[in-house]
């Protein structure tokens, strides 16, 4: 009787420590976790009674912060100019809880990256509440309102990047919203104004510089001429001068854009086949190259991979397989062929730095409540395999960089409405098309100086890419520039 009492005993015993156990790791390991997991009501409550720190532009805050007059909320979150950042700052709610910076940041803006176990005991015994840290961004106000006076009320995209730090200065989307009121105290207002927004066709909620994937069309030729430079060739290379290019295998053939030939004469040279966008050009070297070669040049540049920034980002992408058909139409950045317009920003600046690949962020410092720095940027090569942050060596990137400034400035250039006077601005435009009866992807990827690099995506576009996108590149490079 009394082994049995001992083993029941026992039992218990090992039932209590593990429970002991799992509470602890609970407490210790998992509530981090937990505490910032979207669907926890009671955390984002308790948050409330913080001061969320504000994210800043500049030196003026695009989200803060601002203390009620009672009520079961200490404080109010408000976005003072709302749709210009909303992609960027997302909104903070009682109902919806946190989408864009407010989430990806929200260790930082509510002070909680110290130790977690330190924090949590310190609210237990009913400690202060300390202030959240400000974040502030690398994101340049002139060229933000660039991008969004540009687009003039188009739906489409612009993103502009430093080439020299991966710096993202500029991401702005069109549609978009307000987040002011899917930040308000009342339930009801947020789900009135959460409602439409859900439901409206042209789905304002989702950030096209980031989130949405496009067909580059003849923006991914840079990818091609980087495949072809890195394989020995140069840029005086010449092909047939031809109006359409036999495809193998398929009556569907590719022809030049108005389907003339480029230029006089019975052969172009590659520079020449960039510079006036010849399909034909790029058709034929895409089959000589093969599907192997074009899709490990794109996973050089980061395609089939989700680039690093701060936000969610839609990973670019290129089968790694394809038919003689399908290889063709992807030399000329159709068929499967697609990529988001950040992406294409970090192509263009990777062309501008010399072939260095970088890794875009948006975080610039984190400052505590007393104004010291917390974490500065991160700043390096994106080097995540297959890639190494270096997919084109210096020598490939140089020319390059050359044949992009003969796209904007040379004779029949596509891209000559990008041009600034007095800088050496560089690019590539596309016309990507897309479904029967829509309009085409207007696209613009280039940079100006060593200073910004910029990708434009205008989708459903009423013309190409060197009337519709280019003029939105040269805006939003000019006011990137400085005096």
């Amino acid at each position: 009787m009394n082994r049995q009492i001992g083993r029941i005993g026992a039992v218990v015993l090992v039932l209590f420590g593990a429970l002991f156990v799992n509470l602890n790791v609970i407490t210790l390991l998992q509530a981090d976790e937990l505490a910032n997991h979207p669907a926890n009501r009671r955390v984002i409550i308790r948050e409330y009674a913080i001061e969320r720190g504000p994210i800043v532009v500049g030196e003026e805050a695009i989200a803060r912060s601002v203390p009620t007059e009672g009520g079961q909320y200490r404080y109010l979150r408000t976005y003072p100019e709302p749709e210009l950042y909303a992609h960027l700052t997302g909104y903070y709610s009682i109902v919806l809880q946190r989408s864009g910076l407010e989430r990806a940041l929200n260790e930082e803006l509510t002070g909680r990256t110290t130790e977690v176990v330190a924090q949590n005991l310190g609210e237990f015994l009913g400690g202060a509440q300390r202030p959240g840290n400000a974040v502030e961004l690398t994101i340049d106000r002139r060229a933000q309102e660039a991008a969004r006076d540009a687009l003039a009320g188009r739906e489409g995209a612009v993103v502009a990047i430093d080439p020299t730090t991966g710096a993202v200065l500029a991401s702005y989307a069109n549609p978009t919203f307000d987040p002011n009121p899917l930040s308000s105290h009342d339930a009801r207002e947020i789900n009135e104004a959460w409602a439409p927004l859900r439901n409206d066709p042209n789905r304002p909620l989702v950030d096209r510089a980031t989130g949405e994937l496009y067909p580059p069309g003849s923006a991914f030729k840079v990818i091609v001429a980087a495949a072809t430079l890195e394989a020995g060739d140069d840029p005086s290379r010449t092909f047939p001068n031809e109006a359409t290019f036999d495809v193998p295998q398929t009556t569907q053939d590719i022809s030049n854009a108005g389907g003339v030939r480029c230029g006089e004469g019975d052969e172009v040279t590659l520079q020449t086949g960039f510079r006036r966008s010849c399909n034909t050009v790029f058709a034929r070297l895409g089959l000589e190259l093969g599907d192997d070669v074009l899709a490990a040049q794109a996973e050089a540049f980061g395609f089939n991979r989700t680039p690093p920034l701060e936000l969610p980002v839609a990973a670019s992408r290129i089968p790694l397989e394809q038919d003689v058909p399908a290889t063709a139409q992807s030399a000329i950045g159709q068929r499967d062929v697609q990529a988001s317009v950040l992406h294409m920003a970090m192509v263009a600046a990777t062309v501008a730095n010399g072939g260095q690949l970088l890794r875009p962020h948006l975080v610039q410092t984190v400052r505590g409540p007393d104004g010291a720095i917390l974490r500065g940027p991160d700043i390096g090569r994106w080097e995540e395999p297959p890639g190494d942050g270096r997919p084109v060596s210096p020598r490939t990137a140089q020319q390059l960089r050359s044949m992009m400034i003969d796209a904007v400035t040379g004779p029949g250039a596509t891209g000559g409405s990008a041009a600034i006077d007095g800088v050496e601005v560089g690019g590539k435009t596309g016309t990507a098309q897309t479904a029967p009866g829509a309009g085409p992807v207007a696209w613009f990827i280039g940079f100006a100086g060593d200073e910004v690099a910029v990708a434009v995506a205008v989708p459903d576009a009423d013309g190409g890419g060197g009337v519709i996108a280019a003029p939105i590149a040269r805006a939003v490079m000019a006011a990137t520039i400085r005096d």
